[in-house]
């Protein structure tokens, strides 16, 4: 670096920390999260540096206490396959981890502090069916067969962050500056040293280290003022324009020029609105049928317009994907700007060598076949060590790629309106010109009418004709199109001309929205239901094989799943809907019945009704 460009580099940097100071975010947690933004230096000291070569025992590259972010970005090359980890904590042992449950226990009864007491609230598996709680109990028994991190890990990760923060208490996010596209894209990461929402929330996974962001989208105003126009959260499997928020939207939430982010217990993922969410998660192995029923939901959603439901909307629930309550509820502890705690930011402008230089794991590599306890890279690199689009790409990230900032619109309304009438001269000058020549061989076809020795001449000019009138159609249609896509640049013009730039929520096809409240009225005794139904299910088969002939099994199943639905329908309010969908059902088996066993009557009865009324209504309209 030259000396001349060290003093501007400084000052940029200083303008970029100011910037993210100006609009960063406020987050705000579930009662009962242990874990906070951190310092990664303080985390990495902890840690020792692991290397996983395949079908090979892991070995330790540099042992804890040794371990410096230094060390961490020094250059590495043991092969493709080999998997770099940090490791952050061992798991308690059986005393330890007595001795940290009954402090929690006493601490959760004398807690004077209500931000640290967690309550599940209604039950998860209450919210969804029979399928879902059935594949719910396969996942639950794959944590069996597969890498996961131990329960005890999350107990003692516990203990070692409040041992950082009594230290040093800090709460840190890492900004960056991205300047692409007329945009000025903020990001914010936030690391935590343990993501613990299968132990702590009844969630998904648990995994050491847990990289989470966020972006603010500036731009100028009019009058070469910076202000906010969108931010993008990163949530679970939304993308693109999913993720994406307009600052005028009425339901993000916002303090000033802060964005407020809830975020989610445990797994602190970025939600908009406080509430609890159910995210999806799906078993590789049942992914064939994900998408056949996904299939035939959008059919009978988008195709058929079925369910009271709007086309194009995402189905609440596909049986064969599980869902979990995240818990983002927002009445714990609150970082940002005027809250329980302020933050100390740091820069990632330009990407210091930890982040650019280290490719492997920020924690525990569990060897999770499905990755779900396996610790995420670092902000720049993907697990398997590709660069983050997020990282690269901030714009086609959030689908903002195709959105001009405030002060481009005009020029790029212009910009097409000139492209498109360019097309309209073309579309104009190729009419006249085809129309001139579908005159001429109208002509020509006309004069030879009579003369049998041009029969074959005027065949192949008619054939000629019917061609250009089939182009001529398309050119004057396409013109149609053009002259309305004109029209409607000029009326979108003078709406952005006037501030309107549309409805807030136009990009989005699959909102994020907290869980309905439906069923919220259940009684504690169903939530205990829902929760050993698939369970009581089991059982029943399990007797129904030993007790019954093999004869009689349909039945014995029948009655146990007519049991099991009448209850869970007593439980819903739903006996009424229950009795009417039974109704349907048998009145539907029997029109088959009946259909199957006199079908050829049927078909003649129909056939003599049609003929009569075609009789009818012919000789009705002799009479008229």
């Amino acid at each position: 670096m030259s000396e001349s460009s060290a003093p501007d580099q400084l000052a940029q940097q200083d303008a970029d920390l100011a910037l993210l100071r100006r609009f960063e975010p406020i987050v705000r947690y579930t009662r009962g999260e242990r874990f906070f933004p951190l310092d990664v230096d303080r985390y990495v000291s902890e840690c020792s540096l692991w290397l996983q070569r395949p079908d090979e025992s892991a070995e330790v590259i540099v042992p804890e206490g040794q371990l410096t972010l230094e060390k961490l970005a020094e250059p590495r090359h043991d092969g493709a396959d080999a998997v770099y980890f940090l490791k952050f904590i061992e798991p308690l042992n059986l005393a330890e981890l007595a001795a940290y449950r009954v402090r929690e226990g006493i601490a959760a009864m004398t807690q004077r502090d209500p931000k640290d007491t967690f309550r599940t609230g209604r039950g998860r598996l209450a919210r969804v069916g029979y399928g879902s709680r059935f594949v719910d109990a396969l996942f639950s028994l794959t944590l069996f067969a597969r890498g996961r991190v131990p329960g005890d890990t999350a107990a003692a990760a516990a203990l070692a962050y409040r041992k950082m923060q009594e230290g040093d208490e800090k709460y840190t996010y890492y900004g960056r500056v991205v300047r692409a596209g007329g945009w000025i894209a903020l990001q914010y990461w936030f690391f935590y040293a343990f993501n613990n929402w299968r132990s702590g929330f009844f969630g998904v996974n648990d995994h050491e280290g847990d990289w989470e962001m966020i972006y603010i989208y500036v731009a100028e105003a009019s009058g070469g003022e910076l202000k906010p126009q969108w931010v993008a959260y990163a949530s679970h499997d939304f993308s693109g324009d999913d993720l994406r928020r307009r600052w005028d939207d009425p339901e993000f939430e916002k303090v000033g020029d802060h964005p407020v982010i809830h975020a989610g217990a445990g797994s602190h993922a970025s939600y908009y609105a406080k509430g609890e969410y159910l995210p999806e998660v799906e078993l590789p192995f049942l992914a064939p049928a994900i998408r056949v029923v996904d299939s035939i939901q959008n059919f009978w959603r988008n195709t058929l317009k079925q369910a009271g439901a709007k086309v194009g909307k995402r189905p609440e629930f596909n049986v064969f994907r599980i869902p979990f309550v995240d818990y983002a509820r927002g009445d714990g502890v609150s970082l940002g700007p005027g809250q329980d705690k302020e933050w100390t930011p740091a820069l990632l402008n330009p990407a210091p060598a930890w982040a650019n230089e280290y490719r492997g794991l920020w924690g525990l590599y569990a060897r999770d076949p499905i990755s779900g306890e396996n610790a995420p890279a670092g902000p720049v690199y993907n697990r398997d060590g590709s660069v983050r689009r997020s990282w690269y790409d901030p714009l086609g990230w959030a689908g903002l790629d195709k959105v001009p900032p405030p002060a481009g619109i005009t020029a790029t309304i212009a910009q097409r309106r000139e492209q498109i009438e360019n097309r309209r001269a073309e579309l104009e000058t190729s009419i006249a010109e085809k129309h001139a020549e579908l005159t001429a061989l109208g002509v020509a076809v006309a004069a030879a009418e009579g003369f049998p020795h041009l029969k074959k001449a005027r065949q192949t000019q008619r054939e000629q004709i019917e061609t250009l009138s089939k182009e001529m159609n398309g050119l004057r249609a396409e013109l149609a199109a053009t002259d309305a896509a004109l029209e409607a640049l000029r009326l979108y013009e003078g709406r952005v001309q006037s501030g309107d730039f549309g409805p807030a929520r136009a990009h989005i096809k699959h909102a994020h929205h907290p869980a309905s409240d439906i069923g919220s009225a259940m009684s504690k005794l169903a939530e205990v239901w829902a929760a050993l139904s698939i369970g009581v299910f089991m059982v029943g088969f399990v007797f129904i094989y030993f007790t019954t002939s093999a004869r009689f099994w349909p039945i014995g199943l029948g009655l146990l799943l007519g049991v099991i639905v009448f209850v869970e329908a007593g439980f819903r309010r739903q006996l009424s809907q229950l009795v009417s969908s039974v109704a349907i059902g048998l009145a539907l088996a029997s029109s088959l019945v009946l259909l199957f066993h006199f079908f050829w009557q049927i078909v003649i009865v129909g056939v003599l009704v049609a003929g009569g009324y075609i009789m009818w209504d012919n000789v009705r309209e002799l009479r008229g």
